[in-house]
């Protein structure tokens, strides 16, 4: 080729001048030598086969061992018939783009090596801790130790379980008067299709503890949708808050500020968000037990419901990035497709239904546990007597009974005695309650007996018992009436209790009116006082029919039976109308001794199942109750 080049010169006369070649040739190699140094380049050139090349007195040699040297190919041959100056210039570009990637290569190794001298410390700290870890090295040390030795001792002091946790029920059959509660509870479990459910009732009755043991009882059996580990998660409503900041929610869980809230360090450094998942979450395939749910806050009800629904609880944070790659999956997964909450929600109660959200009522199954009757307290007294393995005397359960309306207070007051029992039978083998302890543990606790109102086998005119309920509970209410001729004839007064309320007042004068159409008395002619013997207020009208017959007996002299106890609203036709909270009733003339109760025909749907123990008289119309409370049980009474 350069045989060419001179023969080109001559034939065309030209000067053209090699030594530009020539320089420029040497401008890439001096290039060469500032890029790989003099030693580099030659230990380069050495391995490419291109030494030999770079000292040659030939331009093509020199030429093909740069070429080598810039593509780092050993194999790489010249073209043949290729221009010197398009080859150079291709080389020349080729240097260009090394070295400008030499330089981008030293800005970014400069900038690495700053961040290297920033984060130094930090390094050098992980970097300790890790090899700590590996060395399996340990921060114990006098003090740690000392305050480990401790925590071990306490571990093995221990005051042993208290009474009542030795006296819960450990199945479903220790629950006594429960019955139809448990067995509608288990039917709404143990289905293809669970539902949610609130149960209602008076403290002490066995809610949490049939919630308990209702699940376990479900496992058993093949067909049920719960597995083997589906959990059982507990807690009280009335310690849940709705935090309007949104910084913590164990209920339904929260997103913790990656700064201030105490992220993981590896997410708070990167400013990442660190969603806490809730007690929803952690039921879920199984039971979240609400106690006392009537006690939450209305705002977390809602969010509540909104669980339910979804099925799912979905969170928001304002550091949430969706574009952020450097957040981990688990959390994108999280904010952008929520964690599966699918749980069977048990509500308890000590409520009425009518303070229950209706939203929740109407997405929930509603069961009712009974007040507990005397003769079920009994039960349960004898039953935990068993379980302390001490010895009570006759007529010790009948007077626990008689002070107490449920299982966890009648328990109470029985270990209460025990006590008293146990320090005065030290060395004995065999422990006895007696009724003077049941008194003395009364005494202690200012106990009062919950009936202070009784039947009797007596007769009396003018008193009659109605019967009303408040929550869960029904109460005798005792009423009499007294009747003297006016002064003046027509010109009688009427005296009732202020306190009795505006609806048993109108009772009142409906009774009057009954009066004077079913015997022709008018009651103006009498100076009339009608009392409800302790001020209690008689909220509605269900005393009316109670009212009227104490009116009757007092201005005709008929002595009432106060074994019998009449609840219904009176019209003013002498009809007698259904009223409400009629099981409560039935339950709280059972516990005051009532052998009969006259109610409102309406009624009888209305009639438990089990009424063995108190007869129950349905009435349409006023006087068919006098054959039922006149003492003598004289039926041939004169209306007139």
């Amino acid at each position: 080729m350069l045989y060419e080049v001179r023969r080109r010169e001559k034939k065309d006369g030209k000067q053209e001048d090699n030594s530009q070649l020539y320089w420029r040739i040497e401008s890439l190699y001096k290039s060469l030598d500032n890029l790989f140094g003099t030693q580099g380049l030659i230990l380069r050139a050495s391995k490419l086969d291109a030494l030999d090349l770079m000292s040659s007195l030939k331009i093509e040699d020199r030429l093909l061992a740069l070429k080598k040297i810039l593509y780092e190919d050993p194999t790489i041959s010249m073209v043949e018939g290729q221009d010197i100056a398009e080859f150079l210039d291709t080389m020349e570009d080729k240097m260009a783009e090394i070295f400008a990637r030499r330089a981008v290569e030293e800005e970014l190794q400069h900038r690495v090596q700053e961040k290297m001298n920033e984060k130094y410390d930090e390094y050098l700290r992980d970097i300790q801790i890790q090899v700590l870890k590996e060395q399996n090295t340990s921060s114990e040390n006098a003090q740690t130790l000392k305050k480990y030795g401790r925590l071990e001792k306490m571990e093995q002091t221990t005051l042993n379980r208290t009474a009542l946790e030795v006296l819960r029920p450990s199945s479903l059959g220790e629950i006594i008067g429960q019955e139809k509660a448990i067995k509608a509870l288990i039917s709404k479990l143990n289905t293809p299709y669970p539902q949610h459910i609130i149960l209602y009732g008076p403290p002490g009755v066995g809610k949490t503890t049939c919630a308990r043991l209702a699940l376990e009882m479900v496992k058993k059996h093949k067909e049920n949708l719960f597995s083997p580990k589906a959990p059982f998660i507990e807690v009280d409503g009335s310690t849940l808050r709705w935090d309007p900041r949104e910084s913590t929610n164990p209920l339904l869980g929260s997103v913790h500020d990656p700064i201030y809230q105490g992220a993981k360090k590896e997410l708070a450094d990167e400013g990442i968000p660190e969603p806490k998942l809730g007690l929803v979450s952690e039921a879920h395939g199984g039971i979240l037990f609400i106690d006392e749910i009537g006690e939450m806050d209305p705002l977390l009800q809602n969010k509540l419901l909104k669980v339910l629904e979804d099925k799912r609880v979905f969170y928001e944070s304002s550091y949430y990035d969706p574009h952020d790659e450097r957040i981990p999956r688990y959390i994108k997964k999280i904010f952008e497709e929520g964690v599966p909450a699918d749980f069977v929600l048990i509500g308890a109660t000590t409520r009425g239904r009518e303070e229950i959200s209706p939203a929740f009522r109407s997405r929930c199954a509603e069961i009712f546990f009974e007040p507990l009757t005397v003769q079920q307290i009994i039960n349960i007294v004898q039953m935990s007597a068993r379980k302390l393995d001490i010895a009570i005397e006759p007529g010790v359960d009948t007077l626990i009974g008689n002070y107490t309306t449920d299982g966890r207070s009648a328990n109470k007051l029985l270990v209460d005695a025990y006590a008293l029992a146990l320090n005065e039978s030290r060395g004995k083998a065999i422990i006895t309650v007696t009724c003077d302890h049941v008194y003395e543990a009364v005494h202690y606790a200012r106990i009062t007996p919950p009936v202070f109102t009784r039947a009797s086998d007596d007769t009396e005119v003018g008193k009659i018992f109605g019967i009303g309920a408040y929550g869960f509970q029904g109460a005798l209410i005792e009423l009499e009436a007294i009747a003297f001729d006016a002064a003046k004839p027509g010109e009688g007064s009427i005296r009732f209790n202020d306190t009795a309320g505006s609806m048993a007042r109108d009772s009142v004068f409906n009774a009057a009116s009954v009066l004077r159409k079913e015997t022709g008395e008018n009651i103006k002619n009498y100076d009339l006082h009608i009392n409800v013997v302790g001020g209690g207020r008689v909220d509605g009208p269900s005393a009316g029919a109670a009212i009227y017959l104490a009116i009757w007996s007092a201005i005709k002299g008929f002595p009432i039976r106060q074994d019998v106890a009449v609840t219904g609203e009176l019209s003013i036709q002498g009809k007698v109308k259904p009223v409400g909270a009629l099981h409560e009733k039935i339950l709280g003339a059972r516990q005051a001794g009532i052998r009969k109760m006259l109610i409102p025909a309406d009624n009888q749907k209305d009639l438990p199942r089990a009424t063995d123990d108190i007869e129950i008289i349905p009435i349409r119309l006023i006087h068919e109750a006098f054959p039922h409370i006149v003492g003598d049980g004289n039926i041939a009474i004169s209306l007139q």
